[in-house]
């Protein structure tokens, strides 16, 4: 096992073609998408149910390293359109033995 950050993103799908390409220029070239993401926000009058635009969740990890120019990538993206990002520790085990035993 081995620490990683996990970056979750929740915007607007409008903007999530800049959003990965934010993620690949900071060498995070694997995520996962989830589409028609709803739900009600932390801030007051938030509410992802209300949007006209149907909202994204994202989810990636990447080495503790790259997580400065992701941050870079992202912020203004988020700034500039909306939407949230979280970033946590994660511990990733990998399995390089996938055979079972019997």
């Amino acid at each position: 096992m081995h620490l990683v950050k996990r970056i979750e993103i929740i915007a607007n799908s409008f903007e999530l073609g800049k959003i990965l390409a934010g993620l690949d220029k900071a060498g995070v070239h694997g995520h996962a998408v989830i589409r028609n993401v709803a739900g009600k926000g932390l801030r007051e009058g938030e509410d992802l149910d209300m949007t006209m635009l149907d909202n994204v969740y994202i989810i990636a990890f990447c080495k503790p390293e790259l997580l400065k120019p992701v941050v870079e990538n992202i912020r203004p993206v988020l700034n500039k359109f909306g939407g949230t990002c979280y970033i946590t520790d994660a511990m990733e085990i990998r399995s390089v033995k996938c055979v079972a035993s019997m």
